[in-house]
């Protein structure tokens, strides 16, 4: 009875983060409400204030879904350096075309200054720990060089971030191709042995 009841809420859970996606991509993050994304999922606003205290609570679980679904999207295919850049600049360029992750981006930068500046948060522990445990793997391999995982971890993280973050920016300098092919380079570059 007890799996019946955790499916439940995880299905609920899932339908309120979709329903607060399609909201984001749809009216812009400032102009989304909690009525509207209750009356997308189909549950009460009393439903949703059981799993997050407000709307921004709810918004940064969607980023978080979003973000660690695509880590979790792109499986890894070996333990050398070139194997973990290129399964992160695959991450990262997944993270570029969701329609999601740009709307934030694009139109509550201010949101996103918390886990830029201020600090870190879930999706950003988590990408540090997948992080570390691919630079460790890849120092074990011998191609990835000496170091504390967890330093070169979040530095490969910043760089990433910058990337998602500014990658626009240069669009007229380096086209989505370049970009990707640019920061594979550097990544390379900054963790060779």
């Amino acid at each position: 009875m007890l799996s019946t009841c955790n499916d439940s809420v995880d299905t609920v859970e899932a339908q309120v983060l979709e329903a607060a996606a399609q909201c984001v991509v749809d009216y812009g993050f400032a102009r989304v409400t909690l009525a509207e994304i209750a009356r997308r999922a189909e549950v009460s606003r009393p439903t949703i204030y059981r799993r997050w205290p407000d709307m921004n609570s709810v918004l940064a679980a969607v980023l978080t879904n979003r973000i660690t679904g695509a880590v979790v999207q792109v499986p890894e295919h070996g333990a050398s350096r070139e194997q973990l850049v290129e399964r992160i600049v695959s991450i990262a360029d997944l993270l570029r075309s969701d329609a999601v992750v740009m709307s934030v981006l694009h139109t509550a930068p201010e949101f996103l200054m918390v886990y830029i500046t201020g600090r870190l948060g879930t999706s950003q522990h988590f990408a540090i720990a997948t992080l570390e445990s691919g630079i460790a793997r890849g120092q074990a391999h011998g191609s990835i060089r000496n170091g504390n995982t967890r330093e070169l971890a979040a530095m490969v993280l910043l760089t990433v971030q910058s990337v998602l973050q500014s990658g626009e920016l240069v669009e007229s300098i380096l086209d989505g191709d370049s970009l990707t092919t640019e920061l594979a380079y550097m990544l390379n570059g900054y963790l060779t042995s």
